[in-house]
């Protein structure tokens, strides 16, 4: 499952006391208009509850698409590159100065992260960026949360559901390919996890390995099986049997084993970066892509066991599933019996009852990268071949790690895409080339008064103090 993101809130930006263009004298203001719109939106966003805040996503990407091309076009007007077929003269009156929240950096429980300073049009660019590609990804996690719903959704649905989830994580992959070429060109603060060169690179390697699996997951029939089975409101049961279609096995384990390598490297760079920044990446993060590596391989297992069990080879099936469960961290006996302990099997039972009360609610679902669902096929398949292994077909049941240590590598299914930046098209190029009116300058500045958040407004204050209080103690009772 995608990770759970977080969208990050930022500080007041006047481009007019930074910047200034001649040529279209607008695009300064109505660049930060814009601005201003999206930062009340992110404002707005991180005081919704989780459901609300999936449904808030439409005005979070309607914000992003009007606020980029003017922020684009201010970084072409810099770089002195057209905007379009026209030329954009941008002026730099002083270094631009910018807060955005490091969501990613390690902080202390049940406080979050300190906004990070930064300096530069890039700066702003990054995190813009990196916020958008969040907000993608936060779409998948909802596009998928559907397939969990009470109600058991049908083969049509469930295709366009991955499909719409695939799209928006490969989306996700271009803009952090995106922003990693242009973080090798400036100065990140160290501080600045979140747009770290290494972070990015870690955060495509991600986004590409969730891809790669919803493409296992658009045709594998298990996990759906394994959901219905356990969905107390689905009645399906009764009057049909589940439908167990034949699957390309071997290509889809070598499918998973890419995705595994990807997920690995972004596990390698996201602990470097933690050692290197001095504060530390955020240690969920370094969890879910352990845990979704381990969960890759064991899917690539099972793959291999049912190509095994295709062909009649039921004992190295069954030695391929407790490979699987080996890669997912359990204990496996030398005869192919699970070691689980009583006080181990409550525990494992209570994580996924309370997984599964996360997915009710619509909560932080998904923190286990899909380790328990896994484990769950892998235990429906190893009850039914151990039985008919041992009353019908009786095979000896070799090593797993012989087996293991033979898997090929992994093969590619989607191609990164190189991102696009949007632009500003003639109408709007026409429309900024006169200079705001009055009235909308006067309410810009306004705007830019009375956007300070509470952290701003409560700075200075003494502890204790009601809004509104003073100090400096000018304003004596006496």
């Amino acid at each position: 499952m995608p990770y759970a993101f977080q969208l990050p809130t930022t500080s007041v930006l006047s481009y007019p006391t930074f910047l200034e263009c001649n040529t279209h004298p607008s695009l300064t203001f109505t660049a930060s208009i814009q601005r201003s719109v999206l930062r009340d939106a992110l404002k707005r966003h991180k005081r919704l509850d989780v459901p609300a805040q999936v449904a808030n996503l439409s005005l979070i990407f309607s914000a992003f698409n009007e606020y980029l091309p003017y922020l684009f076009a201010l970084d072409s007007g810099l770089s002195g590159h057209q905007v379009g077929f026209e030329e954009v003269d941008v002026i730099l009156r002083k270094e631009i100065e910018v807060e955005w929240r490091s969501c990613l950096s390690a902080s202390l429980p049940g406080r979050e992260a300190p906004r990070v300073r930064g300096e530069g049009l890039d700066y702003e660019l990054c995190f813009a960026l990196n916020s958008l590609a969040s907000a993608y990804t936060i779409s998948a996690r909802a596009q998928l949360h559907s397939l969990y719903s009470s109600s058991t959704p049908t083969a049509e649905q469930r295709t366009a559901v991955i499909t719409a989830a695939t799209k928006y994580l490969l989306t996700a992959n271009s803009i952090h390919g995106y922003i990693v070429v242009r973080t090798s060109e400036i100065i990140i603060p160290p501080t600045a996890i979140d747009i770290q060169s290494t972070t990015q690179s870690a955060l495509a390697s991600l986004s590409l390995a969730e891809a790669t699996l919803l493409a296992v997951l658009k045709d594998d029939p298990y996990p759906a099986l394994v959901a219905q089975d356990r969905n107390s409101n689905d009645k399906e049961w009764m009057f049909k049997a589940p439908d167990l279609p034949k699957v390309r096995a071997h290509l889809f384990a070598r499918l998973c084993l890419a995705a595994a390598e990807h997920v690995g490297r972004s596990h390698a760079l996201l602990s470097g970066s933690a050692g290197a920044s001095g504060k530390g990446v955020n240690e969920s993060i370094i969890r879910h892509t352990k845990d979704l590596r381990r969960t890759c391989r064991a899917k690539a297992c099972r793959f291999f066991g049912i190509d095994a069990e295709l062909g009649g080879k039921m004992g190295d099936a069954i030695a391929w599933l407790n490979g699987g469960k080996k890669e997912l961290g359990f204990k496996v006996e030398a005869d192919g019996g699970s070691k689980m302990t009583k006080f181990a099997k409550f525990k494992k039972d209570f994580t996924e009852r309370r997984e599964d009360k996360k997915i009710e609610k619509g909560g932080e679902w998904g923190s286990d990268a899909g380790r328990f669902e896994e484990a769950r096929v892998i235990e429906m398949l190893e009850k039914k071949w151990n039985k008919f292994n041992d009353t019908i077909n009786t095979q000896l049941v070799p090593s797993s790690d012989l087996l293991i240590s033979g898997m090929p590598s992994g093969r590619e299914i989607h191609t990164p895409k190189r991102y696009i930046p949007p632009s500003l098209d003639e109408d709007t190029l026409e429309k900024i080339r006169a200079p705001l009116d009055d009235d909308d300058v006067r309410t810009l500045v306004e705007d830019s008064d009375d956007s300070g958040g509470e952290e701003e407004r409560s700075r200075g204050l003494p502890p204790g103090s009601f809004p509104g209080s003073s100090s400096t103690g000018e304003e004596s009772y006496y």
